[in-house]
């Protein structure tokens, strides 16, 4: 029989030098209740000590105290591998003052790390990452000047080049579920997703080490559906009941929500609308780039938009939208609940479906961008002495058959949108196309190396790369070349001879044009 035990055992079975690891994404599938007992543990004792800490996914809600946070601390943590660490500001000001060594990789990678540790496997051998920031000819995912061992090695198999990831020797994994029953068997019902919950378990067990549960639920032995049970009891050692849903949320932003856990579903008509913006221009001009019955991922952010006008137009169920947590199909939820989903019709375990994305199965990514170079190059895991961590971004942009970069072509401008145009009423703060990117997070060399079609969408413009060169193809109705674009660049990008006007339907409120553009998408005149 597992052992039940309170958040406070658990803490106390937790060593010094530790390799701790666990599945969150976000507060969804955190352990929390855990990791407080942890911190409270090393406040009041000074024990453990110099643990290692991975993750995959980002992990906390952006509140400070949460998350990684609660291993934030001098002397409990010595080095956290992570794939973003962005929601976790203690954390994250931890890594940039240097208190402790911080590598960076990408989030698939982890999960897939994971399965190589629990098979005994030399690592992961992959492309992923080359050209960016995590190539050892570059960082080496390393994210501050204490972190100095190198774990990446890059290598040639049969004349191509690869990346060689090691396996991590995780000893302590602390997991999240639903229920358990008295065997230990755990059943994910109430979560957003099967994460990568048995990869990490087998991986701690087969590595000697052990494997704690939080749940909320204690089920008799028998009574669960074995179907259902995402890790079995032999491999869980301990379980924690926990009873204050403020240590369960299933997002970053919903403590529960039946819809969220797929126990549920809800008329599409009830997602709202999204207003008329520049976020809704980019994300209709992004959703120009969707093509009929095509498989696509979302990220984070603006690239949110692109399902909510595919819901509005009507265009939804000719699509299947995914995310790296492992759904298929249905509407991705936004904002603090960013990786759940509405009526998906399936979720598969995260590390499966980032086998999915890394052989190619994606026809089309739409991801969010914060700055962007002549090359092609685009940021979005660093900016000054801050680093977040690329989450699935490299993953997906590098193996997608077509990528489609969404963002604002300035950090805090604004624009007035109605009439077929647009006018911009503030310039912005800060320039997002810069001659040097402060860290490659999407090479524009690999893509052009691969032959990747890339496109980069802005309320007032629109880019690809031709020849190594990022080049201006669509310009907004209503814009001036010179004045609000290359004025508003850092260099000057090449022109096309055939240089467009972006669709003057886009912007105005009504559109209604999407199903025409999938399937019949052709440009507006030249006007340049």
């Amino acid at each position: 029989m597992v052992n039940f035990i309170t958040a406070s055992e658990a803490a106390a079975l937790i060593q010094d030098d530790d390799f701790l690891a666990s599945t969150p994404m976000g507060l969804g599938g955190l352990p929390e209740e855990i990791l407080a007992g942890i911190e409270k543990r090393f406040l009041q004792q000074g024990h453990p000590q110099n643990l290692t800490f991975a993750h995959a996914c980002g992990i906390g809600n952006g509140t400070e105290g949460r998350g990684a946070d609660y291993l934030a601390h001098e002397g409990l943590t010595k080095r956290i591998i992570s794939g973003h660490i962005g929601a976790s500001p203690r954390m994250g000001k931890y890594v940039a003052e240097e208190k402790l060594e911080a590598y960076l990789f990408p989030q698939g990678v982890i999960t897939q790390i994971w399965r190589a540790t629990a098979g005994k496997k030399p690592g992961v051998i992959t492309k992923v990452g080359l050209g960016t920031y995590v190539d050892p000819q570059f960082e080496g995912a390393k994210v501050n000047n204490r972190t100095t061992e190198e774990l990446i090695k890059r290598i040639q198999l049969e004349g191509e080049d690869y990346l060689h990831y090691p396996t991590l020797p995780v000893n302590v994994a602390i997991i999240r579920g639903t229920t358990a029953d008295e065997k230990g068997n755990l059943t994910n019902e109430g979560e957003v997703g099967s994460f990568e919950l048995l990869a990490l378990a087998t991986a701690a067990k087969n590595n000697g080490g052990i494997v704690i549960a939080q749940v909320q639920k204690h089920a008799e032995a028998g009574s669960l559906d074995p179907k259902r049970v995402q890790v079995p009891g032999n491999l869980i050692d301990y379980v924690v009941v926990t009873e204050n849903p403020n240590f369960h949320y299933q997002t970053m932003g919903t403590s529960y929500n039946p819809a969220l856990s797929g126990e549920m579903r809800v008329p599409l008509g009830a997602i709202p609308r999204l207003p008329l913006n520049p976020r809704k221009i980019i994300a209709r001009r992004a959703a120009m780039e969707l093509k009929p019955k095509s498989i696509v991922n979302l990220g984070i952010g603006i690239p949110e938009g692109v399902s909510s006008v595919a819901a509005e137009e009507g265009v939804v169920d000719d699509i299947t939208l995914t995310l790296e947590l492992g759904v298929f199909g249905g509407i991705p939820a936004g904002g603090p609940d960013f990786g759940a989903a509405y009526n998906p019709g399936a979720v598969v375990q995260h590390d499966a479906m980032f086998d999915f994305y890394d052989g190619g199965g994606l026809d089309t990514a739409f991801l969010g961008a914060a700055q962007f170079d002549k090359y092609g190059n685009v940021n979005v895991s660093k900016f000054g002495p801050r680093v977040v961590g690329p989450g699935g971004f490299i993953n997906i942009s590098q193996t997608s058959k077509k990528v489609v970069f969404c963002g604002t072509f300035t950090a805090g401008g604004k624009a007035e949108i109605g009439n077929q145009n647009i006018t911009i009423t503030d310039q912005g703060k800060a320039k997002k196309f810069v001659r040097n990117v402060e860290q490659i997070t999407f090479s524009g060399q690999f893509a052009s190396d691969n032959s990747l079609p890339v496109l980069f969408v802005t309320e007032r413009a629109v880019f690809d790369i031709e020849n190594g060169q990022l080049r201006l193809i669509e310009i907004a109705p209503g814009l001036n070349l010179q004045m609000d674009i290359l004025d508003w660049m850092e260099f000057t990008p090449v022109i096309a001879e055939d240089l467009k006007e972006m669709s003057r339907e886009i912007f105005q409120e009504e559109w209604g044009y999407l199903e025409k553009a999938m399937y019949d998408y052709s440009q507006a005149d030249v006007i340049v």
